[in-house]
């Protein structure tokens, strides 16, 4: 039996574009990812506070160092520029991988 448990998380981040003329998905600073453990066109969960929606899609490296989060394709109805989200991403571990597993989690603008 497996048991799904979050794997990486990068926090405090903010949209920084939309464009809703594009296949889908969201753009994330390559840095970014890297440091959370999430891999070029994984499935992430990208969760908006500012509105409370959550939707699925896959990850696209931005450029390295520019703080780039954008929405892509639908999901750009979902978010606006400055709005703040997450970005998750899950694994399913069986009983003797969970006391191991530690999620790689990030803290990219942490408000006050």
């Amino acid at each position: 039996m497996f048991h799904m448990f979050l794997n990486g998380k990068i926090r405090d981040i903010r949209i920084t574009k939309t464009n809703l003329e594009y296949e889908g998905s969201i753009t994330v600073d390559e840095d970014y990812l890297e440091r959370a453990g999430i891999h070029p066109n994984e499935e992430v969960h990208v969760l908006n506070t500012d509105t409370g929606s959550r939707l699925i899609t896959y990850a696209i490296p931005g450029k390295r160092g520019s703080g780039a989060v954008e929405l892509n394709g639908p999901a750009a109805r979902l978010g606006m520029v400055g709005d703040r989200v997450m970005v998750l991403t899950y694994v399913q571990l069986t009983p003797e991988e969970i006391p191991g597993h530690k999620p790689r989690v990030i803290c990219v603008n942490p408000g006050p």
